[in-house]
């Protein structure tokens, strides 16, 4: 796996590289120190697996980097790596099609734990409150599953509880588990409907029921849902990298 690193602090990039190496012998770290930095190395090669960002660079907001990447390189899984923990940035990271959100804070044990999770193709969220964030129009029902969803990360993030709460609780189908790894990959319903060979109105229709059995109601919450959900058993639970998929 090649990885892009973009970090502006020479101390933090050099750490986070060696801890990002050392999850896997096979895995690459490119770092790059700026955003246009990370241009030239993204126009360079081709074959990078996975971007990691941090919000504050010196030459550019890492919010508009990574409109910027998600449009430039749809395909390429971006993740936030960052000095904030606040659940506005989080909210706002996952919304702009970050795949993950990882705060730096987190000590260098969890912060393994969590690039592992997303470099398996999970999703990491930090514990946040995400029924504050929630549309008023959610029901009750939605914003108590929610909160259930919390109880269960924080349990997790404060002793070694190994969360066995996975999406196969959702009791989704397989084509509904396929609609949403696309959702969170960011892919609009059209494109989602090209790559499994269905019509736009069944993808609605799947997206509908992913949501309702979330318990959320838009697709950036759906990713939080399942980033509290899917934490400490990486090879195991969900992955938003697809392999081949059955009709």
């Amino acid at each position: 796996m090649k990885v892009l690193l973009i970090d502006d602090h020479p101390l933090i990039l050099s750490a986070l590289k060696t801890v990002i190496e050392g999850l896997d012998e096979s895995v690459e770290v490119i770092g790059a120190d700026s955003a246009a930095a990370a241009r030239l190395e993204l126009g360079k090669h081709s074959d990078f697996d996975l971007v990691l960002l941090d919000l504050q660079l010196g030459d550019a907001s890492g919010f508009d980097v990574l409109d910027e990447f998600r449009a430039a390189y749809p395909a390429l899984p971006v993740v936030v790596i960052s000095a904030s923990d606040r659940s506005s940035d989080v909210i706002r990271a996952i919304d702009q099609g970050a795949m993950g959100f990882v705060p730096k804070r987190a000590g260098t044990e969890l912060l393994s734990q969590a690039l592992k999770l997303v470099m398996a193709g999970g999703i990491y969220v930090p514990p946040m409150d995400l029924g504050a964030e929630t549309s008023p129009s959610l029901s009750g029902k939605a914003l108590s599953k929610q909160a259930k969803l919390v109880q269960i990360q924080q349990q997790a993030m404060s002793s070694n509880y190994q969360v066995s709460t996975g999406l196969e609780s959702l009791a989704l189908t397989p084509r509904q588990t396929d609609v949403l790894a696309l959702l969170l990959q960011g892919k609009p319903n059209k494109i989602i409907a090209r790559e499994l060979g269905i019509t736009v109105e069944t993808v609605k229709d799947h997206v509908a029921a992913v949501l309702k059995a979330l318990g959320v109601g838009s697709r950036t919450q759906a990713v939080l849902a399942v980033g509290q959900m899917v934490q400490h058993q990486p090879e195991t639970l969900f992955s938003t990298w697809r392999g081949a998929t059955t009709p």
